[in-house]
């Protein structure tokens, strides 16, 4: 480690639970995201966030899968902080789980928190065995 002296945040070491061993779903630490008061709930804002960092581990192999993750909402009264969500993916990286939960687990996660008008959740796996898989999910609020 470069900063052996440097200590982990209450949010990085929820985070890094899940590191040298497997995990299921029930252990992503979902109080790991933090939300910031979005102060002007009248305009209607597209937040959008991408990273290609993501990854999970394939249930039957234990090998890792690789995504390029989207979360896209329209926030109603919260935002997401960022350095939270980057944490809250970065639990996933020991985590078994199929592709397609994935995107429901955080849709549920993040819709929790963030009590949005509308979210889009999409990942992009890389091939695996020729195949790319792509899987999304949304919700749309409907209160007026």
């Amino acid at each position: 480690m470069i900063y052996e002296d440097r200590e982990s945040n209450e949010i990085e070491t929820k985070a890094k639970k899940t590191l040298g061993r497997t995990f299921s779903t029930k252990d992503i630490d979902a109080t790991i995201l933090r939300t910031i008061s979005y102060q002007y709930p009248q305009n209607k804002i597209d937040v959008e966030f991408t990273t290609d960092e993501f990854t999970c581990l394939c249930p039957f192999s234990g090998l890792p899968d690789f995504a390029t993750f989207t979360v896209c909402y329209i926030p109603s009264k919260r935002l997401i902080e960022l350095k939270s969500l980057k944490y809250y993916l970065y639990s996933f990286r020991n985590v078994k789980i199929y592709n397609e939960h994935v995107v429901n687990k955080i849709l549920g996660d993040l819709k929790k928190v963030l009590k949005p008008q509308k979210i889009i959740i999409e990942a992009q796996f890389t091939n695996r065995g020729g195949i790319k898989n792509k899987v999304s999910v949304s919700y749309f609020s409907h209160k007026k």
